[in-house]
Parts: C-alpha cells; structure tokens; sequence
C-alpha cells in the first residue's frame, strides 16, 4: 500500500476574523487537521476575501483571492501548484466564491494539478439551471465530495448523478465539550435561577426567530422564569443589504407581545470559549429555521455535542441528528408547536435528561479529532488514487508542451551552476543549488561521463575543467586502504560513511571508464586507468545485479581502448555470465526478469547483457537482453503509447501492480542507453524509434502531459508525480537528460531517416 507522509493540505475558504459559519469551519477543520499531522504546518489556508483590503488574518492564511477577481484565482493555483501542496481542500458555498454562481472557483481547480476534495456546505436538491451547471463541474473537478449527513449522499446520488463511490459522510466537527449541569455558568449571565432557551448563530432572516418569539407568550404561562437568549451578530452580508433591519423587527414583535423583559439579545460575534459557556449555560436548544433543505447546521451539531436537549424544525439536517430521541422536531413556521415543544421538555426533567444524554453519546464521533482523522484518510485515499490513475492536463496544454519531438540544443549553463571547486551537488530547491545536501559519488560520476560526452560533441575547453574536477571527486571519494569508493560527502568536505553502496563504487567505475575511452588528454587518461584497475578488483565479491550491469557498462567503454587487458576481460565474463544465470534463474513468460521486483534503472541490466553477449560473442546473453528490454517497453508503456516507467512509491513486485508514480529520470535515461545498444546490436531501426519513445518522455510526451526539461535553465525536474512535475531540478535528474540527449545526438542523420543499419561510433 502507498503510504505518504508529511502531508501538505492548503484548504480553500473563507477565515477568520472574516464571520461566516464557513470561517469558523475552516479555521477548526484546519487546527484539528494539524493538530493529527503533528504539524503546524501541514495545513495552510487559501482565504476568500470580500472585501479588497482583505482582513486581518493569522500567519495560517498563506494566499488570498479576491472573491471576483479572477487572476487572483489563476494565481492561486499556480501559488500552490509550486509549494507541491499534496491536496486541496475546497468549502463550498455559493455565496462565498466570485463569478455567476460562484464560478470562478472552477479556475482554480481546472488549473491546480493536485487532488481535490471539496465540503459541500449546502446540496439543494432542485437549484436554478445555472447553478447546477457550475456544481456538475465542481463534482467533476473534485476526487471526492463531502457531505455531512446521509440526505446529502442522497441527492448527489439520486438528482445530480454522483456515483456513491465519489461521495464521503464525514459530519460536522464539534468542540471535545464535556456534560456539565447548566446551573453553574447561569450566574455570569446573570440568568441564575431561570430556564434558558438558546439560539446562537449569525442573524438572519432564514432563522426564524420570530416564530420563537411568537411562542414566548405561551411559555411564559406556564413557565415564568424562562428566558429566551439570541446569541449572534447580524450575518455581514445581511447587514450590507439590509442593515439591522431584521433585527429591530424581532425588538418590535417582544416589545408588543410583551415578553421584552424574557428576550437577550447579544448582538456580538463570540469566540469559542465564550460560545461554549453560553451552551453550557443553556437548558434548551431551539433552532426554528424555515429552510427545508438545509443539510448542515454546525450550530445544531455544537448544540448537541455540548449535551443539549434541542427544538427544532424538520429541516433535513435536523431530522438526521435529532432521530431516535435525541430532539424534539415541530413544524415549520410554527409558534404554539414550538411553545408545546419546550414547554414539555421543561415540565418532564427525566425525558430531558434522557435526551440530553442521547444527544451527547450520540456525537462523540463528531469531535474535532475523529473528524480531522477522517479527512486526513480520505487525503491517503485520493492520494492513492491519483497515483494510478493521473489528472491529465487540459487538452490544449498537453498539445502545446507534450508535442514537441525535435531534440533540444545542447545546453550545459545549469550544469556548470550546480558545480563548485568540489564536485557536483546534489540537490537543488528549484534551481537554486542546496549545498547543506552536499555531494555524492553516484552524481560526480554521472557528471563526468557527461562532461567527457559533451566535449567530444563541442570541443569546449571550459569542460577540461570540469572533467578534472569531477575526477578529482573520483580520486578523492576512493578509500584505498577499504578498496571501496565512499558516496556521501557533507559541504565541508567531509565523507558521511566508511563505504558507499555496491551501486555508487559501481559507478564510480562506470565514470573512471569514460575518462578512460574518452579523456581529451593523456594524463586524465592516464589518472583515470589507475583508478579504474585499482577499484575493478572489489567487483568480483559484489552480490548487486545492478552493481554488475553498471561494472559490466564501464568495463566495456574501457575495453574499446584497452581492449587486451585479460585481467579486465576476466572479470567481464565472470559479471556477465553471473547476471545471465540470475535471469535464467528467475525469468518466466511473463516476467523476463532476475529480480522478483523492478526498482530503478532497470535499462541498464539488459544493456550489459547486450554488451557482453557482443564481446563474448554469446547469443544467448544478445536474446536474453533483447527479450527483457522488450517485455520493460511493455510494462513500461502507458495509456497513447507513452513511456510510463515505474514508480519509486511501491515499483512493480512479481504478481503486484507496477506503481505508477513517482517517475525517475534516471529510468528514462537508462532505457535509451539500452534502446540504442539494441540498435547497435541488431540494426533494427525500431529501437531507435523506442529511444525516441522515451526520450519524449522529458520533453512531455508522459502520463501527465508535462514536460520535465526546463528550455529555460537547461536543467531537469526532479521527477513525475501523481500531482504533476517535482519542480526542483537536482543533480541526478538533469544529468539523466544530459545523458540522454547527448546520446541521441551521437545518432547519424542516416539512423533516423534511411535503413542504415547501424549507429555512428560511440561507446556503449
């Protein structure tokens, strides 16, 4: 199973100070999130503003949108897109996004390449043509939608066609409240001895206060001491339209039903510490909203997790959490049905009590914590997903970037920026060189024999230079005294281990032999064949089928001008025989492999076997690599044709299924170095045209549709992930194209446009 780690949420809404119930819900979803993620970091925030000055927000807030400006939202996506967020979280409301119902938030999502998981904070289940139009995008656009009870499952499904595959019920998280008798927080209200009745929530028309209103008369017959609180400042948007309008009226129908003295209104948006005292303080909830379609009410769910007894109109979120006696249910628009309703709660203690304490079980699965580890789940699980199954990029930008199949000019500028006095570093953030990441053998020999490649393309002096740098790195990381090459080398200078992998002394080899077979002066030459005797002996002993392809790659480049060296030779044929064994050993029909999983760099096994089966005049060695790199095409090509080489998240295990991301350079790399020996050992044009089939594959002719070489800056990006280009260009992966491009610009003119049967000079 995929496993990731270190997730990067950026959820998109509204926040506060700004004071909308969607604020308040990101802000808590995004806390309890980071608080799981053991990161405060894990979770930023894309802010929706309504105003051009924006608010005041808290450091949470990395990027905001101008709520109808659209370049704001183009912008955001491109903003995220570089910080390599892991998914989106989108709050959807239709009230809160810019554009004709909210459109303009399909921009943003059309151009963000990670998963996207969008809350459905409202689902209608009959809205205006247009409106539909923009949520059937929305749903399309989205990996997953979420809802917070099963009504809203239910209409996705039965009016808008969502398949329930794509639908998640995660419900409204609530604050972790603990069941406190309301008695003692009243005084502090200076409510003590009375009955409270509690609404809270911005105001609004929609509420329906004036129905609890209507109802107070009777309620105060038969119960005096009650009092009725509203708790909430006027919705802004209301306020804007409308000023306090709505608000003076519920003050007019007390003041004239004569229960003035039974209503407080606290006109004021509350925090969550003084919110919470006011639940506490509460004996009943009421909502009395007029809305029948409403599917979410986080008023009504921090109600009921604070243990309340509740009141409440029939709206559909209400009859989901209030069913099976956790509430009182009455009818729309109602005053005596709310007057008998809470009035009977207030007369029957144990009936309350009972249903206080349904209401507060009943919601434990609602608290902030269980509902953050159900997000963060369900990111696992559309993190998965896009693994095997990629967003491709809009049509018109795959044709304009994936297209293109002329090879690129030799182009060395970022080369020469990622190499000091020392060597090559390693890696880069962007392309900015990130030299507490030091250096390492595996990159100074990959660098070496692209030096030596390009100065006999361009006969650039300045690369004399950093020929003997990177050999000088060579001569250095050899522990003559160990006989191994050590790989990890700190900024300072200073080597990280005794001794480096099979693979890296492997390398280092492979390095020593270009310098050898291609070294522009005698006494890099010279330097080089010392070297490369000393550190051949070590091979023989090595258990690493890769570690031999790679000795068995540089043996021969060294051979094609020492070609008498027996000692050399000897242990060729004792490396290549060793890896044909393994595959007679382990290849079927359906796995022509040695290993029983493919992992990196997987070219350069038959590659050797071609080689060797050539020097040795061995055909079997010629069939048994030609037949594995067939079968590595095979698995290895994606949905048009295109090279779709293994993921490093879980490669390809015998019996399993290849892991589709992420994507290495170095694979690409490894199978046109293969795909051209294959030319060169048979004269079949076909394998040309498959080194070409990879090669596209930097260039955009991948499963994304994304090109990995940067024209700008001559480097390479770090990889293809589910969510798009790893934008950081290191070390490894550029000299991964250096390579392959160097390579197929050795081809003659005649190999891609005749029937020539064979490929100019070049070492292997």
């Amino acid at each position: 199973m995929i496993t990731f780690k270190n997730l990067r949420l950026a959820c998109v809404g509204t926040y506060p100070p700004r004071r909308c119930g969607i604020a308040t819900f990101t802000c808590d979803l995004c806390e309890a999130i980071s608080h799981e993620l053991a990161s405060s970091d894990s979770c930023q925030v894309v802010a929706i503003n309504d105003v051009p000055e924006g608010h005041d927000y808290n450091g949470r807030v990395r990027f905001e949108i101008l709520e109808e400006d659209i370049s704001d939202y183009t912008r955001a996506a491109d903003f995220l897109n570089i910080r390599c967020v892991d998914v989106m979280l989108v709050q959807h409301e239709f009230g809160i996004f810019g554009g004709e119902e909210g459109e303009h938030l399909l921009t943003l999502m059309g151009a963000s390449r990670m998963p996207i998981i969008t809350t459905l904070h409202t689902v209608l289940e009959n809205p205006p043509s247009r409106q539909r139009e923009v949520f059937e995008e929305l749903s399309r656009l989205s990996d997953r939608l979420v809802v917070m009870a099963q009504k809203g499952k239910e209409i996705l499904c039965d009016k808008y066609g969502v398949p329930a595959s794509k639908i998640a019920v995660i419900p409204h998280g609530i604050p972790d409240l603990p069941l406190v008798d309301p008695s003692f927080y009243k005084d502090q209200f200076g409510v003590a001895g009375r009955k409270v009745v509690l609404t809270f929530g911005l105001l609004s028309p929609s509420k329906g206060i004036e129905y609890a209103i209507e109802a107070l008369p009777q309620i105060i017959e038969r119960h005096p001491e009650v009092v009725y609180i509203v708790l909430g400042a006027t919705h802004p948007s209301v306020k804007r339209k409308s000023g306090e309008q709505y608000r003076h009226r519920l003050h007019r129908q007390a003041e004239d039903l004569g229960v003035l003295d039974h209503v407080m209104f606290t006109d004021r948006y509350v925090q969550l510490e003084e919110l919470c005292e006011f639940l506490y303080a509460a004996d009943i909830y009421l909502t009395p909203y007029l809305g029948q379609q409403q599917i979410v009410s986080g008023t009504l769910a921090y109600a009921l997790g604070a243990g309340k007894a509740v009141v409440s109109t029939p709206y559909s979120y209400a009859q989901e959490l209030l069913a099976e006696g956790r509430g009182r249910l009455v009818p729309f628009s109602d005053g005596p049905a709310i007057a008998e309703a809470v009035s009977w709660l207030l007369e029957h203690e144990t009936e309350n009590q009972k249903m206080r304490k349904n209401a507060y079980l009943f919601t434990r699965d609602m608290v902030w914590k269980s509902v953050a580890r159900s997000y963060v789940q369900l990111c696992h699980e559309v993190l998965t997903e896009r693994a095997h199954h990629p967003k491709p990029l809009p049509k018109h930008t795959v044709q304009t970037l994936a297209l293109r199949h002329a090879v690129p000019e030799l182009k060395l500028d970022y080369l020469k920026t990622m190499t000091d006095s020392t060597g090559i570093l390693q890696h880069a953030r962007y392309t900015i060189p990130i030299r507490s990441h030091g250096y390492c053998t595996d990159d100074n020999a990959r660098a070496l024999i692209v030096a030596l490649e390009a100065h006999r393309v361009t006969k650039d002096p300045d690369l004399v230079r950093l020929i003997r740098t990177y050999l000088s790195f060579l001569d250095y990381a050899y522990d003559r005294s160990g006989q191994r090459f050590r790989n990890f080398m700190s900024y300072d200078r200073r080597w990280l281990e005794e001794a480096g992998s099979e693979d890296s002394h492997s390398r280092a080899l492979w390095g020593l032999s270009y310098a050898v077979a291609l070294g522009p002066t005698e006494s890099i030459r010279a330097a080089a064949s010392e070297l490369f005797e000393q550190a051949l002996r070590p091979t023989i002993e090595f258990r690493c089928p890769r570690a031999w392809a790679f000795t068995l790659v540089g043996v021969h480049a060294y051979l094609r001008r020492y070609g008498g060296d027996s000692e050399v030779r000897r242990i060729r044929d004792t490396l290549a025989l060793r890896l044909f064994d393994l595959f007679k050993e382990n290849a079927g029909q359906d796995w022509v492999w040695p290993e029983n999983c493919l992992t990196y760099a997987n070219g350069k096994l038959p590659h050797a076997l071609l080689l060797g089966g050539q020097w040795m005049n061995r055909g079997d060695l010629i069939e048994m690599g030609l037949n594995s790199l067939e079968w590595l095409l095979r698995v290895q090509t994606g949905r048009d044709g295109v090279f779709s080489p293994v993921g490093n998240h879980g490669w390809f295990q015998r019996g399993g299924q290849k892991a589709p991301f992420d994507q290495q350079p170095i694979e690409a790399q490894a199978m046109i170095d293969a795909c051209l020996e294959a030319h060169n050992t048979t004269g079949d044009l076909r394998w040309v045209s498959e080194a070409r089939r990879c090669f596209n594959w930097f260039l955009g002719k991948n499963d994304l549709g994304e090109p990995l070489y940067d024209y700008e800056t001559g480097g390479c990006c770090d990889g293809l992930g589910a969510e798009g280009v790893n934008r950081n260009q290191g070390a490894e992966s550029t000299l991964a194209f250096l390579r392959s491009l160097l390579a197929l610009k050795s081809l003659k003119p005649a190999d891609e446009e005749t029937d020539s049967p064979k490929l100019a000079t070049q070492v292997p």
